[in-house]
């Protein structure tokens, strides 16, 4: 079997960025889909299920209920290895387009408080599996140490 694109970038020069994973047409639809990369692969500790967990619900709700990218959102979720999350757009984006986004998705989760949303046995699957003080941990990380001043080559995968 051929290898699928995901498994031909090479993990050992990857560092936390913002990447466009693939883009696939669906109709007359361009659908993009987002490697939001927070760890640095086979280098750093991978985020443990509960934040990554955490994250995943903060940063679906707040995307799916963005003005602008709320329309266009269709899924947001956790990269197997723990090292990121994916995010697919309906739309052709680059990776530069939606820095601002992921800010204010960050940002959102750094500054959340109260009960997350969806952290209920009624509404998950596995709701007791949450840790929003180490999710908002990491979103400052990635925030302060990728983000804000995001650098050119944490945009584009390493050849």
């Amino acid at each position: 079997m051929e290898k699928i694109t995901s498994f031909t970038i090479d993990h050992i020069k990857l560092q936390p960025g913002v990447y466009v994973s693939r883009k696939d047409k669906a109709g007359d639809s361009v659908i993009t889909t987002f490697d939001i990369r927070m760890t640095s692969p086979n280098e750093e500790p991978v985020m443990n299920t509960a934040e990554l967990h955490t994250i995943e619900h903060l940063a679906a709700t707040f995307l799916r209920n963005h003005p602008v990218f709320g329309p266009k959102m269709i899924y947001w979720g956790p990269m197997g290895c723990r090292t990121g999350n994916y995010l697919l757009l309906n739309g052709d984006y680059e990776s530069r387009d939606i820095v601002p986004l992921m800010i204010e998705t960050f940002e959102f989760i750094r500054d959340f408080e109260g009960e997350v949303p969806g952290a209920s046995a009624r509404d998950c699957g596995n709701y007791l599996d949450m840790n929003l003080g180490m999710a908002k941990y990491l979103a400052k990380k990635y925030l302060e140490q990728v983000l804000y001043d995001i650098r050119p080559d944490r945009l584009v995968y390493p050849k």
